[in-house]
């Protein structure tokens, strides 16, 4: 049994968003319970009344025909949500009047810019007159090359205030990555910046970006974002986009559109295959963001959010939806551990952040580092940690309330790209149990399966929701007859949604003043799953005990086919100046083997000087993977080091 690491207090519960919204409910609804478990039970059970409530608790700006909440109901895919709905997005995210900030904007180079929410208003309208003008309109792309900056929230808001859709790569994305990417796509223009900084370097973009645009015929219009000021334009009939905005305009004109209108156009990762184009629509994006961000992240106008990400992952798409809460957005872009590890912490000291997001990894790299931020630094605003990306160590637990701060609500977070939100999420009024997300969503009807399609509990098995839910994608870009659609989600489970996460819930039984609980835990991916012997093993399992080993920074895991089986190969690397010897090989050995089971022990153990990830961060094992068994690795661009995959080839130790 996992312990509990933090509870709110009856104070801190009553005044959360969360139970301002159970106590809307029961209001109109008077069955529903106190206690999370009972509010969950009734919104999957009412969707129609619970996604409804949702609408009307946010009082989101739009039209909706209260007959008509959910066609199709018994269909996964094919329900649709609000199918006679309007509503604009850009609108609702800036519905805010008062002069509170919005944007803070920080970088690796020292700046500090802000934007008040009128200020931001007034942005987006000179920049969405400008595209009118250009003849962008609803349904046509723009596309985003930015840092984490003013300029892309801008630049989104104002295609969204049009009805034009939004889609977006970090700079550091090489060519290929991006064209593989926006040539899908076609957009009709292109925002991008002219360089960045990480890790202490002064990089341009220029090239990269005069090279996209010869690539992308469809676009009629370029514009350039001088993130480095004193850089020249460089690219061929491009505009600064300062030049381009009309001066005159001095309010959005927000146009209606359909509930289920394309609004983003997300990427799968493209690691082993051509990236997925994933469309997001309108209305359910805002309905899931809302919830997640007011009632699971218990985020409001008061507060000040900084989710370390790039305009390349989902959790940009996710933070920049508080805005409709009022919450102020710190953008920092640069390396999270430039000049060292404790930089996110001096941005909570500097700007008054109450919440504060980043990947498994960087808490990790943290505790690698030995940075001890409660001796350090103040913190008094922190009340909230949030951790995606992949699953958070039960260690990273511990070091994060050990070091960091003990008063806290530490939310470990899992969705996706897929539904551009998350199936488990934190909870601002139930405990933090050791490695555990603290429950599943509301209106989400999640459990874990086995195999046959059976439903699990208290033991391991795949990712499913067995309801339709709003942020479900209205399919991919350019499958008219949605087969890949249905090939990536339903084919597993038919009329159920099979996400591809390998995990478990795990639960709590009611004792004294402590609640009922259904905590979960994310094992890795289902794709990503070893297999020795027939039994399934998430990787997660595996690194969680590697990474107490001091002397290793980082490891990815692999399954080798070997005699008819599968056997478990274990690539480590080691902190400067650590050398991978038999004695260290046999504490790692023995540390798996005390903490798990014989068949976690790896059958090799293999020292790398680095380790293939995404430009998001994520350690990649199909491609690994798909090298030590000789097979081609498609799409490198989307691999932020894709030189060290060099490193898995021919490796004599693995062909013995």
């Amino acid at each position: 049994m996992n312990p509990i690491l933090w509870r709110p207090d009856s104070q801190r519960i009553t005044g959360t968003n969360l139970s301002q919204f159970t106590r809307f409910l029961q209001r109109l609804h008077g069955e529903i319970g106190d206690d999370y478990e009972s509010l969950h039970r009734w919104s999957i059970e009412n969707p129609e009344l619970f996604w409804r409530s949702i609408w009307d608790y946010f009082e989101i700006d739009g039209q909706y025909d209260e007959q008509r909440i959910l066609e199709n109901p018994d269909q996964m895919p094919g329900a649709r949500w609000f199918p006679t709905a309007t509503l604009n997005f850009a609108e609702n995210l800036l519905c805010h009047q008062s002069d509170h900030l919005a944007l803070i904007e920080r970088g690796e180079d020292g700046r500090r810019i802000t934007l008040t929410f009128p200020a931001l208003r007034r942005q987006v309208a000179q920049l969405a007159s400008a595209l009118k003008q250009s003849g962008v309109g609803p349904g046509d792309r723009v596309a985003g090359l930015l840092p984490n900056c003013i300029a892309a929230v801008v630049a989104m808001l104002a295609t969204t205030s049009l009805g034009a859709v939004w889609t977006s790569c970090s700079p550091d994305f090489g060519l290929e990555g991006v064209i593989d990417r926006f040539g899908q796509t076609k957009p009709k223009v292109l925002v991008a910046t002219n360089g960045y900084y990480y890790g202490g370097k002064r990089i341009s973009t220029s090239q990269k970006v005069t090279d996209i645009v010869a690539k992308l015929p469809e676009l009629v219009q370029t514009l350039i974002v001088p993130y480095l000021e004193d850089e020249p334009i460089g690219v061929p009939g491009a505009l600064w986009l300062q030049d381009y905005l009309d001066k005159t305009a001095e309010e959005p004109d927000f146009a209606p559109m359909p509930f289920n209108a394309p609004l983003y156009i997300m990427y799968s990762s493209g690691t082993t295959g051509a990236p997925k184009c994933i469309v997001h629509g309108t209305g359910g994006t805002l309905l899931q963001h809302l919830k997640e961000l007011a009632l699971h992240t218990d985020l409001k106008q008061t507060d000040t959010l900084l989710y370390y990400t790039t305009c390349g992952w989902m959790m940009w798409n996710w933070m920049v939806s508080s805005l409709a809460l009022g919450t102020t957005l710190v953008l920092y872009d640069g390396s999270p551990m430039h000049p060292g590890p404790e930089t996110l912490f001096d941005l909570v000291d500097e700007e008054g952040i109450t919440v504060l997001g980043a990947s498994a990894k960087y808490f990790s790299a943290c505790e690698k580092a030995q940075l001890k931020p409660r001796q350090s630094h103040s913190l008094t605003t922190l009340r909230t940690i949030l951790s995606t990306g992949s699953p958070l160590a039960h260690e990273s637990f511990d070091y994060i309330y050990r070091d960091i701060k003990g008063d806290l609500c530490l939310s470990s977070i899992s969705g996706g790209t897929d539904i551009l939100s998350c199936f488990a999420l934190g909870n601002p009024n139930l405990p933090v149990y050791r490695g555990e997300l603290q429950c599943v969503g509301l209106g989400m009807d999640v459990a874990f399966y086995d195999e046959d399609g059976n439903e699990v509990t208290d033991t391991k098995g795949e990712l499913v929701c067995r309801k339709p839910f709003p942020s479900m994608p209205t399919g991919f870009w350019n499958d008219p007859e949605g087969e890949k659609y249905h090939s990536a989600y339903f084919a597993k489970y038919p009329n159920v949604w099979a996400h591809g996460d390998y995990g478990e819930i795990v639960t709590h039984t009611a004792l004294a003043d402590i609640p009922y609980q259904r905590g979960v835990i994310i094992h890795g991916r289902s794709d990503a799953v070893l297999n020795p012997g027939g039994v399934r093993i998430g990787t997660a399992e595996i690194y969680r005990q590697v990474e107490q080993i001091d002397e290793v920074l980082e490891a990815i895991a692999v399954g080798q086919e070997w005699q008819n089986d599968v056997r478990i190969l274990l690539f480590v690397r080691m902190k400067p100046g650590v050398y991978l010897d038999d004695n260290l090989r046999e504490r790692i050995r023995k540390q798996i083997l005390d903490n798990t089971t014989p068949r976690h022990v790896p059958a090799k153990i293999i020292g790398v000087a680095d380790i293939p990830r995404t430009i998001n961060g994520k350690i990649v094992e199909l491609a690994v993977r798909n090298v030590i068994h000789g097979h081609p690795v498609k799409n490198k661009d989307a691999l932020a080091n894709p030189e060290a995959l060099e490193l898995y080839k021919n490796i004599k130790e693995i062909m013995e």
